[in-house]
């Protein structure tokens, strides 16, 4: 870890445990070396950095593009370990800068979703999660956050300290032949196939 990741780091784990009493459940399911892909559902902003502390190791990051306009985020979130990625359809440059961070070993969060859910319920998965599972053959760690739209929501009502659990689930592991498969919409089906295995994690 870089010290900026080091503090982010260390600054978040104090904040989960402080303000949102946060929980992991079952983080011994977390792979910690090599390439794999966190993929969790998708409430509030307050999401990266707390699925970051799940991890032992430094983790990169998706966030909007528009972030890195605002000029002290611009020269931060780098140094966090952001890849900044335009929302507005598929941004082919972040998913390659995605893929090559994987095969070079790292871990790495995404979002099936695409975007925070406005109502607290989980959306559709995205076909963009199912692409870089197919390039990377990384394994895949589905996690369910809950809370974090209570303490947060999308489109405003203010910051709420209320508690926060993570849930880790079993690693997905895709094999060479799944990924071959020429049925239509195959990216599709991968990124559904993770958006189910986190549907079904529950509180314990």
């Amino acid at each position: 870890m870089n010290p900026y990741y080091w503090l982010g780091y260390h600054l978040s784990r104090l904040i989960g445990r402080l303000c949102f009493r946060l929980r992991i459940i079952h983080r011994e399911r977390m792979i910690q070396t090599g390439p794999v892909i966190l993929a969790m559902n998708h409430q509030s902003y307050l999401d990266p950095p707390l699925a970051g502390i799940t991890c032992d190791r430094a983790i990169y990051f998706l966030a909007r593009r528009t972030l890195t306009e605002v000029p002290l985020l611009g020269w931060l979130l780098p140094k966090l370990n952001v890849i900044p990625v335009n929302q507005e359809g598929i941004d082919r440059s972040a998913l390659k800068t995605l893929i090559r961070v994987l095969k070079s070993g790292n871990a790495a969060l995404v979002f099936p979703e695409g975007s925070r859910t406005l109502d607290g319920n989980l959306q559709a998965a995205q076909p963009g999660l199912g692409l870089v599972i197919a390039k990377t053959l990384a394994p895949v760690v589905p996690m369910r956050i809950f809370g974090a739209h209570q303490a947060l929501p999308r489109g405003g009502g203010g910051l709420h300290f209320v508690p926060i659990t993570i849930v880790v689930g079993e690693p997905i592991f895709f094999t060479p032949v799944e990924l071959e498969s020429p049925a239509k919409n195959l990216y599709g089906q991968i990124s559904q196939r993770v958006m189910d295995a986190i549907v079904a994690l529950r509180l314990e």
